[in-house]
């Protein structure tokens, strides 16, 4: 299992993928060693979190055939402690997509000046070992 911390501030009020800088750094994750995908978005600052969204794509720019695999639906997670939580196996994206390989998070925010923490969950790997989450500390 794999587990990180992603801050996320997206300065729009539109759907952004999972950046720490509007979208312009997109997040990918390799599906193709893993057996599903996570994501934990935490409300921390601003006004709330309406949507996440777990999408695919065929490629790691999250440019070629981004498809929605899961939905949250609206939401409404505006107090410190509120969060929205989706996951979804690959078997899941490879029936939207023979080609879909790599999946992140997309967030829908209230105001471009949202923003959450969204831990990300790689499970079931193809080749298990150690050491494939550590402390991170800044």
């Amino acid at each position: 299992t794999v587990i990180d911390v992603h801050d996320h501030d997206p300065g729009a009020t539109t759907a952004v993928l999972l950046s720490a800088d509007g979208g312009t750094t997109k997040v990918p994750f390799d599906m193709s060693d893993y057996g599903g995908i996570a994501f934990l978005a935490a409300f921390t600052t601003g006004t709330d979190i309406q949507k996440l969204e777990i999408v695919a794509a065929e490629d790691e720019a999250l440019s070629t055939n981004l498809t929605v695999v899961k939905d949250s639906g609206s939401v409404a997670a505006d107090a410190l402690g509120d969060f929205v939580y989706l996951e979804c196996t690959a078997e899941e994206i490879k029936q939207l997509g023979a080609n879909l390989r790599y999946a992140s998070a997309r967030l829908t925010m209230e105001t471009n000046t949202d923003e959450c923490l969204v831990t990300s969950i790689l499970f079931n790997p193809r080749f298990a070992y150690t050491g494939l989450t550590a402390t991170t500390v800044a």
